[in-house]
Order: structure tokens, then sequence, then C-alpha cells
């Protein structure tokens, strides 16, 4: 009876797993078709899987999720932390932690504390020494007198502590860091006006930095195609230049906002204003590539020993401090 009972259970579970054979052969297809896409099927496994494809209905294989890039993260780490003030605080004084002129002071304050710690003690020790071989402290034997050549011996090294200190501390103070590279000016908003000019005008600058150095190194013959003077003066012509297109582009983000912010019918002579400046901001981005085109032919000349390329730069460098003296007028 026994028997009988397990054999109707067994044949139960039989049935049971007969009737979930469509669910399993349907999984297998779409397991399969993941892996193995049907133009693939068709060469080598499609033979044995025609029969169930035409007696189960496909169903789309599953798209899997997209894999997010590693590279993403930092750079959207460190777009949302500038946005937030405290991370961009910190990150502030951080750097401000380790300027050189920061850490040049911090060892400063650090060489004064440790002088004056020095000769407090070699102040002390000389105080005791002299009371212990006067007789004030105690009386004259033999424990007193190695006393006081015990605190002799430790005010004269710790009085030659204090000198070495002062001599540190000395030159340090008269050490002169160069000068930390400045960072470069922040240009206008993505929807200025003014944000093309000053790319170029950027542009322009590192690149005349580099010509100007280039020119400043002595050639093989030991010798400067162009005089210091003229590199000098094309430098502080440059830099004027530079200010005072920057100083236009602040005038055309003014204007830019107080339209902003003006009614509808006084926009357009805003408007016109903005593309008048814009016009002068491109005049001057154009004769300050000229110094560099100029700063260029110069460097390439410099093998040749040409006198044109020094003609050529001081050409440029005149008028370029022309439309800067134009562009300070304006302003």
């Amino acid at each position: 009876m026994n028997r009988r009972r397990d054999f109707d259970e067994f044949g139960a579970r039989i049935e049971k797993y007969v009737e979930r054979l469509p669910d399993y052969a349907q999984r297998a297809q779409e397991k399969l078709q993941r892996y193995f896409p049907p133009s693939e099927n068709g060469g080598q496994g499609g033979t044995n899987t025609a029969g169930q494809a035409g007696r189960f209905q496909h169903r789309p294989a599953p798209t899997p999720p997209p894999v997010p890039r590693r590279s993403s993260v930092p750079s959207t780490f460190s777009s949302v932390a500038g946005q937030i003030p405290a991370m961009a605080e910190a990150r502030a004084k951080w750097q401000r932690w380790n300027e050189p002129s920061a850490k040049h002071q911090r060892r400063i304050r650090r060489t004064s504390r440790v002088l004056t710690l020095w000769v407090l003690v070699t102040i002390l020790l000389g105080v005791l020494t002299v009371l212990a071989g006067t007789g004030l402290i105690g009386g004259v034997s033999g424990a007193e007198i190695g006393q006081t050549v015990l605190a002799g011996f430790g005010t004269l090294v710790f009085g030659t502590f204090s000198v070495r200190t002062g001599l540190r501390l000395r030159q340090l103070k008269k050490l002169e860091l160069p000068a930390a590279p400045s960072a470069p000016p922040p240009l206008p908003p993505a929807g200025s006006v003014a944000r093309e000019p000053m790319e170029h005008l950027a542009e322009s600058e590192a690149s005349l930095g580099e010509l100007l150095r280039q020119l400043s190194v002595p050639s093989s013959l030991g010798t400067t195609t162009v005089s210091d003077v003229s590199v000098a003066d094309a430098r502080r012509t440059a830099d004027e230049a530079a200010l005072a297109l920057r100083a236009l582009a602040g005038r055309v983000q003014a204007i830019e906002r107080g339209r902003n912010s003006a009614p509808q019918r006084e926009r357009p002579a805003l408007d016109a204003a903005v593309a008048k400046l814009r016009e002068q901001l491109d005049d001057g981005v154009e004769g300050y590539g000229g110094l560099v085109a100029a700063a260029g032919q110069a460097v390439a000349a410099s093998s040749t020993g040409m006198g044109t390329s020094r003609e050529s730069l001081t050409d440029a460098t005149d008028r370029l401090a022309g439309l800067a003296m134009a562009l300070k007028d304006l302003g």
C-alpha cells in the first residue's frame, strides 16, 4: 500500500514537471537569444532550435542596463563639488595653505619660536651659573662647584643653539621666493558676447609668452636677434593691451546684464551698443594676434640673423600700443 502511494506521488510530480516544460523551453530560448543573436543562430544552432522556435512564441530579450563609465564619476564629482560653497571654500583654503609663500612664512614662525625657547633656557642657565659661582646659592663645596660647572656647560650649549637658530632665522627672512604664477583671469559667461574674443585672447597670451621667452634665450652664437629692450617693450605693451581688452569685456558684460533687466522697448539700443563693443573687441584681439605673428616671425628668423624680424616686431608693438591707448580712451 505504501509503495502504491509513493508511486502515485512520484507520478504527480512528473506530471507537474511536464506541465512546466513549455515555460522552461521559453526561458532557455530567451537566454539563447541573449547570447546568440538570430543572425548567428541561423548558421550554427538554427537547425536545432527551429522546431522549438515554431512551437513557442518569441519574446524580445530584455536589453541589459547601460554600464556607467568610470571616467564620468570624477568629472561629475568635481563639477558638483565646485558648485557647493563649503567645498569650494575648503579647496581655496587648501590651495592657499600649499602656496610657497605660506609655507615660507610658517617656517619663519617655527624658527622664531624655537629661537625664543633657546634664548630663555640660555638666560635661565646663565643666571643659575652666576648665582652658583658667586656663592649666593648654597655654600662653596664640591657639589656646588659641580653644579656651577654643569650650569655653565648648559649655558654654552643652549647659547650655541640660540646663535645657530638666529642665523637661520636671518637667512629665512632674507630669502626671496620666486613669484608664483598668477592664475588666469576668469572668462566671461558662456552666453556672453565677450566670451569668444576673451578665449582667443587667452590663447594668444599663452603663445606670445612662449615666443618672447624664446626670443630672450641667446642663440648658439651667444647673441639674440631681438634686443632685450624690444622684448620687454613688447611684453609690457601686450600686458597693457590685454588689460584694456578685459576692461572692455567687463563693460560688455555690464551692458548685457542691464539689457536683461531693461524693458523690451529699450533693448534694441543696448543690443546695438553691445554689437559695437564686440567689434572693438575683435579689432583689439586681431591687433594682439598681429604682435603674436610678429614674435613668431622673429623666432623663426633668429637662426638667420635677418633684420626684418626685429623691424616687424617693433612695428607690431607700436600698433598694439596705439590700439591699447585707444581702448583706454574709450573707458
